[in-house]
């Protein structure tokens, strides 16, 4: 490493933060890139599983609040491709990527919405599982990503509220309800297990080295099962793992083992709604072309 590139590296280890005009080494800025486009590309996709709930949703009230939702997500990525592109990649090409399957996208959004019960679930624990990733980015390295972080997490910790509110009032519901929720938690445990990605040791995380995030993958885990297994419990909910346990002396939940080849899989675009979501998102570009034409002729 050079003498400039290890005086960087040392400087945001220290807590430091680097502005879009100041110099910073190329490697950084590709990560930076990397991590903070799929993670804009995530919040777009990420609408996905729950608006196609909106017209299904039970209750006018319900409607309102999913579709407040969708729109919070889309402003996210909006915000989050904006940190992109003064990083130097422009947002046609962030979207190109996307849907030609170059970029990549969170797990859970390659997954089928089955049931009203996962709109609860997804909304209180997928969204609680990001919020600890979110929270951990709120010291990122880079202060413009680190900025709009405040925003995105106020939004996110209420729409798990809004998740949590729909999970309680079918627990408090018939016995059918209570089985959607239940259901619904079986089938997203494992990609929930998946989401924070392997374990590998933070130290060896180059998006902790850099501190683009300041979070190992498994200390988000842990905090999510203190956090949330506890709360499914308090409901009635059986967790779908029988290894789950926490150690009482050292604090440390014990889990099955996760199914990273399944993990990889997905990301990649194999996952069961990945080409399906990928295709609607691609036909939503091709429609809105001539929109986007006609309002930079104008502008021009």
């Amino acid at each position: 490493m050079e003498p400039r590139e290890q005086a960087f590296l040392e400087y945001v280890q220290g807590g430091g933060q680097v502005e879009s005009g100041d110099w910073m080494p190329d490697d950084y800025r590709a990560k930076l890139i990397k991590f903070i486009e799929m993670h804009g590309n995530s919040e777009l996709m990420g609408v996905l599983p729950e608006r196609e709930w909106i017209l299904r949703a039970p209750t006018l009230q319900r409607k309102l609040a999913l579709t407040a939702k969708v729109q919070d997500e889309v402003g996210h990525a909006q915000l989050i491709y904006r940190v992109v592109e003064d990083l130097g990649k422009p947002r046609e090409q962030c979207l190109e990527d996307l849907i030609s399957g170059r970029a990549k996208f969170h797990n859970v959004f390659h997954y089928p919405t089955k049931t009203w019960g996962d709109v609860g679930v997804i909304a209180w624990l997928v969204d609680a599982a990001a919020i600890i990733s979110q929270k951990a980015l709120l010291k990122c390295s880079y202060a413009p990503y680190a900025r709009i972080m405040k925003k995105i997490c106020w939004e996110e910790s209420f729409h798990i509220l809004h998740g949590r509110d729909v999970v309680l009032t079918l627990m408090n519901g018939s016995d059918a309800q209570r089985e959607l929720v239940q259901e619904a938690l079986d089938r997203w445990w494992g990609p929930l297990m998946q989401f924070h990605g392997n374990p590998i040791r933070a130290e060896e995380d180059p998006m902790y080295v850099w501190r683009i995030k300041s979070q190992g993958n498994e200390d988000a885990r842990q905090q999510f099962l203190d956090g949330y297994v506890p709360q499914i419990w308090e409901l009635g909910l059986t967790v779908p793992d029988a290894n789950l346990r926490k150690d009482e002396k050292t604090g440390v939940w014990h889990y099955t083992e996760p199914d990273w080849d399944e993990l990889r899989s997905v990301v990649t675009g194999h996952g069961p709604r990945s080409q399906e979501r990928l295709d609607f998102r691609r036909l939503a570009r091709e429609n809105s072309a001539w929109v986007r034409q006609t309002v930079l002729a104008e502008a021009a």
